[in-house]
């Protein structure tokens, strides 16, 4: 008999979590701003850091803007993708299932913009601090999503470095 698979509740909160407070704070930017406003919370953060509500059509930081609509549809395929994924390959690693849950959280808080609002997500973390200087205006959604991709990366990294080159694994194998 088959073992169910099942998704780990540190996913689902993770996810549960980041698209909350992701739509919780572009809420709240959406009815405290008007579009292209800005506002600082001290004034000893706002050289670095500004509250800036714009509207993306893009994906992440504003990258290929315009075409909002077609990234419905791939935001449905990734939260898609992420949901089979997990539950397709039970990890028992915490972690994985924390970057999983970052990237599905983020995906469906900007898919959830998306299909509200015409194809566009809201944005409002502004950044301005070296080496850019100046970033690209995003959302928490957007930041999960890297933080998330980046963990996971970071775990494939790690995977990759103590199990050594598979060539190696495989030429030992034949040998025994």
């Amino acid at each position: 008999m088959s073992e169910q698979k099942r998704v780990s509740p540190l996913l689902w909160g993770a996810a549960a979590l980041v698209l909350l407070a992701d739509q919780a704070t572009k809420q709240i930017v959406r009815t405290s701003l008007i579009e292209g406003q800005s506002v600082s919370l001290s004034p000893w953060l706002s050289p670095v850091f500004r509250i800036t509500y714009v509207t993306n059509s893009g994906v992440a930081f504003g990258l290929f803007p315009n075409i909002g609509q077609f990234f419905v549809v791939v935001g449905g395929i990734a939260v898609a993708a992420l949901l089979w994924y997990s539950f397709q390959f039970a990890h028992d690693d915490w972690s994985i299932h924390l970057a999983l849950g970052l990237q599905l959280g983020g995906a469906a808080g900007n898919l959830v913009d998306r299909l509200l609002f015409g194809g566009v997500v809201v944005d409002f973390v502004d950044l301005s601090f070296w080496p850019l200087q100046r970033w690209p205006v995003f959302n928490l959604a957007d930041a999960s999503i890297v933080g998330g991709v980046t963990l996971l990366l970071l775990l494939l990294l790690q995977e990759e470095s103590h199990e050594g080159p598979r060539s190696a694994s495989l030429v030992t194998a034949e040998d025994d």
